[in-house]
């Protein structure tokens, strides 16, 4: 219990940090920052500063907290790989960290490589949690959650095993897609994440049909 409290308290905390460089930057900032960038990688989507210097790490924080509660209260969470449980502890904190510094170092009138830093990061998000995906058993909040793979362990087990390897083989798809031009990286991104989801699922649709 201390030891997921400490975690809480911890993740909470990484999530908040970006205010602190917010205050300090402030008056160097405008008074509208990006909040986002289209595919092309051109800022198109602004909001007031101080939203995005308060609101935004408030927001990555309520979101933690949200899903700390749910990790925690998963009555099978210990079924879950460690490692997998872990990671899931702090991509929230993560991702706000990243998204956070892109958008401070935007508003300081910084070229953003948006079109590289994005797929690079997804992919590594996906390496990682490809490699420990086989290692994780039946869960409800941890893994490819579906009704087959809840219904059968082997269903699951067999699952899991193949998405790993297609998640880890995809994200350095990814993460290689970065270094082309931004049509190109946007295209196999989400053909890249589409087959990442739709295998696994038909794979666990099939193993289910043949009564596994």
């Amino acid at each position: 219990m201390k030891n997921l409290d400490l975690t809480l308290i911890l993740t909470s905390i990484v999530c908040l940090l970006p205010i602190i460089p917010g205050l300090v930057l402030y008056d160097q900032l405008p008074d509208q920052l990006i909040i986002h960038w289209n595919a092309s990688g051109q800022p198109d989507g602004y909001a007031p500063k101080n939203i995005v210097l308060f609101g935004m790490p408030l927001l990555f924080c309520g979101l933690n907290i949200f899903l700390q509660f749910v990790l925690r209260t998963d009555p099978k969470i210990n079924n879950a790989s460690v490692m997998l449980v872990a990671f899931s502890k702090w991509i929230i904190p993560i991702i706000g960290i990243i998204v956070m510094s892109l958008t401070l170092l935007a508003g300081l009138g910084m070229d953003v490589p948006i079109n590289v830093v994005i797929p690079i990061v997804i992919g590594m998000i996906f390496v990682v949690i490809g490699n420990f995906l086989p290692k994780s058993k039946q869960s409800y909040t941890v893994g490819i959650r579906l009704p087959w793979t809840l219904n059968s362990e082997e269903n699951w087990n067999r699952t899991h095993r193949l998405a790993g390897y297609l998640w880890m083989a995809g994200g350095v798809v990814l993460i290689l897609s970065a270094f082309l031009t931004p049509a190109w990286m946007f295209a196999v991104l989400m053909s890249a994440i589409i087959v990442m989801v739709a295998i696994p699922f038909a794979y666990s649709y099939s193993l289910y049909r043949k009564g596994v």
